[in-house]
């Protein structure tokens, strides 16, 4: 009995000393350990902006591509459709084209084209042809020269080397029209060279009904 109780007070002094070295070391590495920050709060990726279109139902159509095309403001171009035929062609990705933030644009064009439609709700609508003369065979004033309608008002023998004040120069020939048969119709006739364009925009005014 004795020698048992001697053999417990050993033990319970043992587990107590040891308890002491646990909490004492604890104690040290809770000291020297770095004070961690606090976790930065999660961050959310914002949406990438949508692109620019002012007015509901506006369409833009680069002609010439048959990849869409965005422009500097963010505005979101289609690819070429609604010509009745002509042939396209890309010129150079660093041809300089001036009078515009958007030279790429006029790099591509459709041309030896008739006629070019579109379906739309009838009600007002500006209409914007944008143009520039890239052909290198053109050299000067009178050597393209076309007439184009849209939706009957006429503009006949159209330069785009005197409208613009040169080659590689952007010019964009701005048509108001009301639509009431659901298309858009553009016409063109050649008269010296061939019709050529680069772009058409076709706005609904702001204020007005489509039906």
């Amino acid at each position: 009995m004795h020698t048992n109780t001697h053999f417990i007070r050993y033990v319970g002094g043992s587990l107590v000393a040891a308890l002491a070295v646990v909490l004492f070391i604890g104690c040290r590495s809770g000291k020297d350990q770095p004070r961690s920050s606090a976790p930065a709060p999660a961050t959310t990726a914002s949406a990438p902006a949508a692109p620019s279109n002012p007015t509901p139902g506006m369409i833009r159509i680069r002609a010439g591509d048959t990849a869409s095309f965005t422009d500097a403001s963010g505005n979101v171009w289609l690819a070429d459709q609604g010509f009745a035929d002509g042939n396209t062609i890309l010129r150079a990705g660093d041809l300089k084209i001036e009078n515009t933030k958007d030279p790429g644009l006029y790099r591509a064009e459709r041309y030896s084209m008739t006629a070019f439609s579109y379906p739309l709700p009838n009600g007002k609508y500006t209409v914007k042809l944008h143009f520039a003369e890239t052909f290198d065979g053109i050299t000067g004033p009178g050597q393209r020269v076309f007439s184009f309608n849209v939706e009957g008002r006429e503009f006949k023998d159209f330069d785009i080397w005197v409208k613009a004040g040169g080659p590689q120069r952007a010019y964009i020939e701005t048509v108001p029209v009301d639509i009431t048969d659901g298309k858009l119709d553009v016409k063109f006739t050649p008269k010296v060279e061939n019709p050529e364009i680069n772009g058409i925009e076709i706005i609904p005014v702001a204020g007005r009904d489509h039906k």
